[in-house]
Formats: C-alpha cells, sequence, structure tokens
C-alpha cells in the first residue's frame, strides 16, 4: 500500500478544528514563488499549480523509468501546500488578494535529494514541453506552532485565525511570523469539486514562548 502523508503524520495533515501547538521538523518541497490574486484566471497562482504538480508526478512515477531514486518507496503525492503574506503588512488582509505574495507547495519525500530534484524538473520539461524553470527545491524550518483545521470558506479564515492566536496567548505564546516564518495554509479539499461551505484547510502560524 502507498505511503500516505496525511494518514501517517496526522499530527501535521489532520488537526482537530480547535487550536493546537506543534512542532514541526524541517520539511523540503517543490516551491514556486509569485505574488497577486490566486483566483485570477490564467494568473500566476494557477500556473503554479501546474508545475507543481507536474514535477510531483514526475518523481513518484520514476519508478516506471530509467530513474533508480536511491530509497525510493511508493506514496501517495501530498496535498497541496501555501505560504503566504503582503509586504508591510503584519497580518494577512483578505480584502486585497491582489497584494498577495506566496510560495506555493507540494512536500517531498525524505528520499528525494537536489539532484534528483533537478533530474525530474529537466524531465517534465522535457515531457511536457514546457519552461519549469520557475520551480525550486526548498528546505523548510516551521519549528514551533499554533495550528488549527479551519473548515468553510477561505475568505472566513480570519476568524479561525482570531481563535488560534487567543489559544496561543492563553498558552503563553506569541505569534512570530517573520520573513524566514510565515502564515502557512494546506489545502486537504479540492475547491473545484467541494462545496465552500465543506473545505478543509489547515492553518499554521509561528509562535515563540514568552
Amino acid at each position: 500500500m502507498a505511503f500516505d502523508f496525511k494518514k501517517e503524520y496526522k499530527e501535521f495533515y489532520m488537526p482537530k478544528n480547535k487550536p493546537g501547538i506543534v512542532t514541526v521538523p524541517s520539511m523540503n518541497y517543490i516551491a514556486v514563488r509569485g505574488q497577486g490574486d490566486p483566483n485570477a484566471e490564467d494568473g500566476e497562482y494557477k500556473q503554479s499549480i501546474g508545475l507543481l504538480y507536474g514535477i510531483a508526478f514526475t518523481v513518484k512515477m520514476s519508478k516506471m523509468g530509467d530513474r533508480r531514486i536511491d530509497g525510493y518507496f511508493d506514496y501517495v503525492v501530498p496535498p497541496l501546500e501555501g505560504f503566504w503574506w503582503q509586504d508591510g503588512a503584519a497580518e494577512i488582509d483578505y480584502a486585497h488578494k491582489e497584494a498577495f505574495r506566496w510560495i506555493s507547495v507540494i512536500r517531498l519525500p525524505d528520499f528525494v535529494t537536489a539532484d534528483d530534484f533537478e533530474w525530474a524538473v529537466e524531465e517534465a520539461e522535457r515531457k511536457k514541453k514546457a519552461d519549469f524553470s520557475k520551480a525550486e527545491f526548498l528546505t523548510v524550518h516551521e519549528g514551533l506552532c499554533v495550528q488549527c483545521m479551519h473548515i468553510g470558506p477561505y475568505d472566513e479564515e480570519p476568524a479561525t485565525v482570531s481563535m488560534m492566536h487567543a489559544f496561543m496567548e492563553e498558552q503563553g505564546y506569541a505569534l512570530d511570523i517573520t520573513a524566514q516564518r510565515l502564515h502557512h495554509e494546506i489545502y486537504l479539499s479540492d475547491a473545484r469539486k467541494t462545496a465552500p461551505e465543506k473545505l478543509k484547510t489547515v492553518i499554521r502560524h509561528p509562535i515563540r514562548k514568552i
């Protein structure tokens, strides 16, 4: 049976819909950076998703070709994730999506090295006959965070964020969003096929002990 990150690491992918404190280990990702409204038709964000999945499935299906990745095991491609911020703003302003800056990511299994990643980019370009040069191999050290499962439309996330921040303060923590530690979302639902009120999104914010 294929390894499923969501099932094996439930503490990171399937939290309860009430806030909790978690320490997130270092993880490697396929990443594409961009800016602008994620809902824009033919915008940078939607293009980035195509790049991410093109490389993710190239790595996953390497078992069918000549590339033999050391330590490879069959797995379910992890969910789409995103790190978000707005220049000059301490918190996300959902009323101004055009000001969004983001790093769209998909987690890589630990067996994938930077060399394997470069091979996957070249292979995806060869097969898809498209430019994948925006994609990068990114290592993120999130560390101590507060997180919560948000159920509902993305525009209603501020209510969940407020609940998270109240909880962290009660527990003796402070928000620690910086240029390196960002607002993080993990998308467990396909927005194209799921009713807005049923969307499941993990929201995670970096914190520090007061």
